[in-house]
């Protein structure tokens, strides 16, 4: 029996041309896809790719499982989708940012639950990329997620300024010590392009808080503990936004992005129109910080 993981690699292999692109759009690490390519090979006893050329290429035996491969990933994602969509007026499966997991979007929910009785929606929260993860591998049918650039297959997308911060009495590091950081966990978005800029900056730096939390992390920066690169939304009266004359610009790209599956029940395409409808107004309510 063919593996359908396997068969996504492969056929992922084939139309990027190359095992680093491949890895990129699966979300997954060079050597899983390769790892994957290898097993199928293996339990069809040929070669599949003809890795001798700088753009990958099927083989003749390849293109023969190629068609097939198409044919066997479509329709189990029909399959999928299909017994979702009957599934879906009891439980629709939302992936969401921690920082959306309070009180913040729970009325979002609670109107499309008041016309839908019977709706179960399961929420799960984590960083931007194990979610994106998750949705691919089919285990959500929304997502919300962060992303620098967002996936062709996005549903709708919104601005997400971020603001350096520190607490409204903190003067910014001195040019000559390391600037103390409040950070997500390593591999977090927000902590990587932190520390990135500060990198190309040429600006020391050290973790002197870190949580997966983020209202630990502005209630952080508001006691004093360090300074952290946040979602412009989280300022308060108790924060100062450090500008570029500070040696602190904010970056700019980042995006808000909805993912929704193709075939919803119409619980499902509620919740999906409300979500778009809670993001417009979050979106409006947010002014970049002045550099």
């Amino acid at each position: 029996m063919l593996d359908p993981v396997l068969l996504r690699s492969f056929v992922t292999v084939v139309d990027t041309g190359n095992f680093t692109r491949a890895a990129e759009y699966l979300h997954l690490t060079q050597s899983t896809v390769s790892q994957h390519v290898i097993r199928l090979e293996e339990s069809l006893d040929c070669r599949l790719l003809d890795r001798t050329q700088r753009h990958v290429l099927p083989t003749e035996e390849g293109e023969r499982l190629l068609g097939y491969a198409r044919s066997i990933l479509r329709l189990a994602e029909e399959a999928r989708e299909s017994v979702a969509a009957a599934q879906a007026s009891a439980v629709l499966r939302l992936g969401a940012p921690e920082e959306f997991m309070g009180a913040t979007m729970m009325p979002t929910i609670a109107s499309v639950q008041s016309a839908y009785p019977l709706l179960r929606v399961e929420v799960e929260g984590g960083l931007s990329h194990e979610l994106l993860r998750s949705y691919r591998e089919g285990e959500l049918d929304l997502l919300l997620v962060k992303q620098w650039e967002v996936d062709a297959d996005c549903h709708a997308q919104w601005p997400e300024p971020l603001c350096w911060i520190t607490a409204v009495d903190s003067p910014p590091p001195a040019p000559d010590t390391a600037v103390p950081l409040v950070a997500f966990p390593a591999g977090a978005l927000y902590r990587h392009e932190m520390t990135a800029m500060l990198e190309t900056g040429g600006k020391p730096w050290h973790v002197r808080f870190s949580s997966p939390s983020l209202p630990s992390l502005v209630s952080a920066v508001a006691s004093g503990l360090g300074i952290s690169l946040l979602p412009a939304v989280c300022v308060t009266a108790e924060h100062r936004v450090l500008t570029a004359e500070e040696g602190f610009p904010a970056p700019g790209g980042l995006r808000l992005a909805l993912y929704a599956r193709s075939r919803l029940s119409d619980a499902g395409l509620a919740l999906r129109r409300a979500l778009e409808a809670y993001c417009e107004l979050r979106a409006g309510k947010v002014t970049p910080p002045a550099a």
